[in-house]
């Protein structure tokens, strides 16, 4: 073997680790199982095509016989989205269909997901002006996911 070729080899050896170690860098980070990632300032909500910046109040659901994905930037648009598209994917009203949406109270950059038929919402102000958003127990001025809809469906922009 040649010296060159041994050079190069021993390098490419050593970078291994670095590799590894950058490649970490764009790991998937913390997604439920099934969820798929959400592509922060690029994937737009299904809905009204506002770019998903606000890590609080993003949303997803996943269902439906080809596992179909609807990214929300606002509950409030999710819970709109399934009102006026139920008739062409029935799949959505299916307790077995996965909905997640960000805790409120997420910090750092890293968000916590929460099923959006078990969390509690709380008002305040958020990216479409539907002023909900999730946290995952029960506190003074919070309400269950039926309620929060009931709201929602009631301003019906």
């Amino acid at each position: 073997m040649s010296l060159d070729r041994r050079r190069f080899l021993a390098a490419g050896l050593g970078m291994t680790p670095l590799a590894a170690l950058l490649s970490a860098c764009g790991s998937r980070g913390d997604w439920p199982e099934g969820m798929q990632e959400i592509k922060w300032d690029r994937d737009t909500c299904v809905r009204c095509t506002m770019a998903i910046s606000d890590r609080r109040f993003a949303g997803e659901m996943r269902g439906g016989p080809k596992n179909t994905v609807f990214k929300f930037d606002d509950v409030g648009c999710a819970v709109l989205w399934v009102r006026d598209k139920l008739k062409d994917f029935p799949w959505m009203a299916d307790p077995e269909t996965r909905f997640w949406v960000a805790d409120l109270r997420s910090r750092g950059g890293e968000v916590k997901w929460l099923d959006a038929r078990r969390a509690q919402y709380l008002t305040k102000s958020s990216p479409m002006g539907y002023n909900f958003g999730a946290v995952a127990l029960p506190e003074p001025g919070t309400m269950d996911f039926a309620e929060m809809r009931a709201h929602v469906l009631a301003k019906g922009k």
